[in-house]
């Protein structure tokens, strides 16, 4: 569907800025789901259920599901000295530099950094600061070879600065999955998913919905501000993607057969436009950091499955890139006077072009 000519206002970020009260910003996921759903080919919108989302979905329909696995990224330790240390893991993916892996990092201590540094967690883990970065942050050596199993063990689960201030407990590590996660590789989850539990995918199986899954990465810039006052001017975070042959097999024959396609949510929203109509082989990693926003033209799917976002946010222009900035921050408008709760616990939208 082409889009809408913009305005220029559309190009700015001081235009995605709209008026959240904090009590709407969701702490826990709610027993329930809400669910608001716009149709952009009629001007519908529906208040329901997120349970009932299969109501909408046309016959055959093929939802595409991000299958990335948030790990446990976040270690707090102490230093040399005996101060605290807090050294969050950006990937599982390390560099081979001279024999060694090293891996990237944020490090968060009250004193200055140096090459050498090193930092303790209990039970045993000793990590070494090896390089100091220009976009803060920092490449890391470990004193074993597989840090995965320690962080399942010991390192808590990241969660979002707005959600209880960062301090994830327990029930994060069940709450920030979604229950089709498959490859570790995450530091936040795809929040559009986690609304999705056994009893709604066998329902929407037997309501011939088909489903597709994917593989991005998320990565930190994804909590990362947009700052540029103009948004030509911004530059998108990059994180890696890949599919294997099955899933692409199935989006390929859905396309041909001209049923619909709906993304659940950003990531696979990314991924999907990345690779549209470019002939890309499975089973290999690519990159993207293509950033959606009003002006750029959306070919790869027919809705959208999403939360609702940050103001001034890249995922707020990308749903605005979807169906227009004055449409989207209308229905958030709506959203707040329903009481709707915002961000990754929030409550869901289905978007319908």
């Amino acid at each position: 569907m082409a889009m809408n000519l913009i305005n220029p206002d559309d190009l700015l970020l001081s235009s995605y800025h709209f008026d959240l009260p904090d009590e709407l910003i969701a702490q826990r996921p709610a027993l329930e789901s809400r669910l608001l759903v716009y149709n952009a080919r009629t001007g519908e919108v529906v208040h329901d259920y997120f349970k009932n989302i299969g109501s909408y979905l046309p016959p055959e329909a093929l939802l595409v599901f991000n299958r990335t696995k948030v790990f446990p990224s976040r270690l707090l330790g102490t230093k040399q000295s005996g101060g605290k240390a807090e050294l969050f893991l950006l990937s599982t993916q390390a560099e081979k530099v001279n024999d060694e892996d090293i891996y990237p990092a944020l490090i968060k201590t009250t004193s200055h950094k140096k090459i050498g540094d090193q930092y303790s967690f209990l039970p045993n883990l000793k990590a070494t600061l090896k390089r100091i970065n220009n976009d803060g942050t920092f490449g890391v050596s470990f004193n074993t070879a597989d840090i995965i199993s320690f962080l399942e063990a010991y390192a808590k689960i990241p969660i979002p600065p707005y959600i209880r201030n960062g301090e994830s407990d327990e029930q994060d590590r069940k709450n920030y999955q979604t229950i089709y996660a498959k490859e570790v590789g995450s530091v936040a989850a795809p929040t559009a998913g986690l609304h999705f539990t056994n009893e709604l995918l066998e329902k929407l199986e037997s309501n011939k919905i088909r489903k597709a899954f994917v593989t991005l990465h998320v990565g930190l810039g994804t909590f990362k501000p947009v700052k540029a006052i103009e948004l030509k001017d911004h530059q998108m975070h990059s994180e890696n993607f890949f599919f294997d042959e099955k899933n692409n097999e199935l989006i390929n024959k859905v396309r041909i057969e001209k049923k619909k396609i709906f993304a659940v949510g950003t990531t696979s929203l990314r991924v999907l436009e990345s690779s549209f109509e470019k002939n890309l082989e499975p089973n290999i990693t690519y990159s993207t950091n293509i950033f959606l926003h009003p002006g750029v033209d959306i070919k790869s799917v027919d809705g959208l499955i999403t939360n609702f976002h940050l103001p001034q946010s890249s995922l707020l222009m990308l749903v605005s890139c979807m169906i227009g900035r004055a449409k989207t921050l209308e229905l958030y408008d709506l959203a707040i006077k329903e009481r709707y709760r915002f961000f990754s616990y929030g409550d869901g939208m289905l978007i319908i072009r």
